[in-house]
């Protein structure tokens, strides 16, 4: 008798112990699995400086559908549809328009759903301390940069389920520059009603993909932190001043930048920085034209990509 206790004890530790000898990449590759498989309803805020965004998010599937809902609550609304590898983008004032893409572009890093060992290279995988979120048992994950030219990024994940309850981008000093909580989750066996009715949706088909980006362009970016690459090169007009300027996107696979060169704008300004979260917006007066740098990158990363674009010689 005493044998077998001991043998349904073992038995019942087993999933908590091998739970406990999880490395952080096994637990972030977890949590990439449950936001694709299981059904559920959250409510999030991010939260930058006093600024605060609230969410709604729902994720199921349906008669082999994996189905996803992400609509912004504050203002005159913004609603991101997924279907498959369908996104569709509902915004004010705008036509609805679709892209192919497997995740939503939004406030949590499209990498999180996927594989996150393309970071590897640039960030380290640590696990943290247990907490409690949301009346949830959670377990931190801090995705660690290996230099000082980037922001990390911290996930706590529900222990029971692996999906994402709050993250954080971090300074080199531990500071919370903009978090993401949940303030509520329920994970059922079958879609939210919302999402059955989006099942049922007709949507517009797929924008043509963009040209493959090419470094040959009006400017050479002399320096950026390391692990950046071109995703996408090309000029367009400015919402702001309507004014053409060449544009320039690039990404780590956690965080984007956007490099924006143009003529000087009206009135000699000094350069400068202005920030909201982790988003830092650089301008530089090059005189000749000026830069504007765009991303979750700490101030002097965004001076150094500003200051280093020049003219082909």
């Amino acid at each position: 008798m005493k044998y077998l206790y001991v043998v349904l004890l073992s038995l019942w530790l087993l999933p908590a112990q091998a739970m406990s000898e999880m490395t952080a990449k096994q637990w972030l590759d977890n949590m990439a699995t449950a936001v694709k498989q299981r059904n559920f309803v959250a409510s999030f805020v991010v939260v930058k400086d006093r600024a605060m965004e609230p969410y709604r998010w729902s994720h199921g599937i349906h008669e082999g559908q994996e189905l996803e809902l992400l609509s912004l609550l504050n203002g005159a609304g913004l609603e991101m549809v997924r279907v498959d590898d369908r996104v569709t983008y509902y915004e004010p004032q705008a036509q609805p328009y679709s892209v192919k893409t497997s995740a939503i572009s939004g406030p949590i890093p499209e990498v999180l759903f996927g594989d996150v060992e393309q970071l590897a290279q640039n960030y380290n995988f640590v696990l943290g301390n247990k907490g409690r979120i949301a009346g949830r048992p959670a377990q931190l994950l801090r995705i660690e940069a290996k230099d000082q030219d980037k922001y990390s990024y911290w996930v706590w994940l529900d222990t029971e389920t692996s999906l994402l309850l709050k993250s954080a981008y971090v300074n080199n000093q531990g500071e919370f520059l903009e978090q993401l909580q949940l303030s509520h989750i329920n994970v059922s066996e079958t879609p939210a009603p919302e999402l059955l009715e989006i099942s049922r949706r007709e949507f517009p088909a797929p924008l043509p993909r963009d040209e493959e980006p090419s470094n040959q362009g009006s400017w050479q970016i002399g320096w950026l932190p390391q692990g950046f690459e071109l995703l996408k090169s090309d000029r367009h007009k400015l919402n702001l001043n309507n004014e053409l300027a060449d544009y320039y996107l690039y990404s780590d696979g956690l965080v984007e930048v956007s490099v924006f060169v143009q003529r000087p704008l009206a009135g000699q300004r000094p350069s400068g920085s202005l920030t909201s979260g982790a988003t830092t917006i650089y301008i530089h007066n090059a005189g000749a034209f000026d830069v504007s740098v765009i991303g979750n990158i700490p101030v002097a990363t965004a001076k150094n990509i500003a200051e280093s674009v020049q003219r082909p010689l």
